[in-house]
C-alpha cells in the first residue's frame, strides 16, 4: 500500500509542479490557450500557479523528510478542492469533455489523502 501511495504521490506532484510552474512563470500571453486565463487577471493566474506549486511540494516533501508528515494528506485534500474548482470552470466555459482528467486526479488525490491519514 505504501508503494502505491508513493507512486501516486510522485505522479500527482510532477503534474502539479509542471502546471504550477507554467502558470507562475510563463508570460500570460502564452497561457491564452487555456480559456479561463483570458477572463482572469494576471495576479489570479499567478496565485493559482503558486498554490499548485505548494501542493506539488506538499505531496512529497513532508512524507519524504518525516517533518510534519500530516501535511501530505492535507496537500492531497487541497488538490481535491482545486480540481473541484477546475471542474466548475470547465463547465462554465463549456469544456465538459475536459473534466474527466480532473475527476481522475480527484480520485487519485483522495486515495492518497485517505491512505496517508490511515497510515
Amino acid at each position: 500500500m505504501n508503494t502505491a501511495l508513493w507512486i501516486i504521490q510522485i505522479l500527482l506532484s510532477i503534474i502539479m509542479l509542471a502546471v504550477g510552474y507554467m502558470k507562475t512563470f510563463y508570460p500570460v500571453t502564452k497561457l491564452n490557450k487555456f480559456s479561463w486565463t483570458t477572463h482572469s487577471s494576471k495576479g489570479f493566474i499567478r496565485f493559482v500557479g503558486i498554490s499548485e506549486l505548494l501542493i506539488g511540494i506538499g505531496l512529497i516533501l513532508p512524507q519524504l523528510t518525516g517533518v510534519c508528515p500530516v501535511l501530505t494528506p492535507y496537500a492531497a485534500l487541497s488538490l481535491c478542492m482545486v480540481m473541484v474548482l477546475a471542474i466548475v470552470e470547465h463547465i462554465r466555459y463549456n469544456e465538459a469533455k475536459q473534466i474527466w482528467t480532473n475527476v481522475f486526479i480527484i480520485f487519485l488525490s483522495a486515495f492518497v489523502a485517505l491512505g496517508r491519514f490511515a497510515y
